[in-house]
């Protein structure tokens, strides 16, 4: 069993550098669902972090504590929520730090909007993920039918209750 291991993670505003570097990510199989549209392809649509202003005010690049980035948050504000949505470096994972990861996440929400509940979506195939978000202390409040990038899919929305 792999120790979870600890990391300081920074977060700062996401610079079209970060986007740039983000969309090049690619992840391997069964996780190729996650690889960004290139750069060209979200600027021309003005999507996620390819338009300037949804990137200013809902994303921020998280570095490592050498400034290297490592990963990205999405706060998606809803009425008493903060919806996050997450990647990291395909390097990165499967690691031993996403729940790090995932708790640092939670520590900037809470920052961001002291009052919210905070929820996240993930896809209910990718069994990685939820372990670490059971781990950063999220449960399965609901499982429905939505799309994806490829399409229809299953997701469960996991609510923080601390952990």
């Amino acid at each position: 069993m792999r120790k979870e291991q600890t990391a300081s993670w920074i977060f700062v505003p996401m610079l079209e550098e970060h986007a740039k570097q983000i969309c090049r990510w690619r992840y391997p199989e069964p996780y190729a669902g996650f690889d960004w549209p290139s750069w060209d392809v979200l600027t021309e649509r003005a999507e996620e972090i390819g338009d300037p202003v949804i990137r200013r005010e809902q994303y921020e690049a998280v570095l490592d504590e050498k400034g290297e980035l490592c990963g990205f948050v999405q706060f998606f504000q809803l009425e008493g929520w903060t919806r996050i949505g997450l990647g990291m470096k395909p390097e990165r994972c499967g690691q031993g730090s996403g729940v790090s990861f995932v708790s640092s996440i939670v520590r900037r929400a809470t920052e961001r909007n002291p009052w919210h509940k905070i929820d996240l979506e993930v896809q209910t195939a990718n069994a990685r993920a939820i372990r670490v978000y059971r781990k950063a202390g999220f449960v399965i409040a609901d499982t429905y039918e939505r799309n994806s990038r490829a399409g229809p899919d299953l997701f469960h929305c996991m609510v923080f209750e601390g952990g």
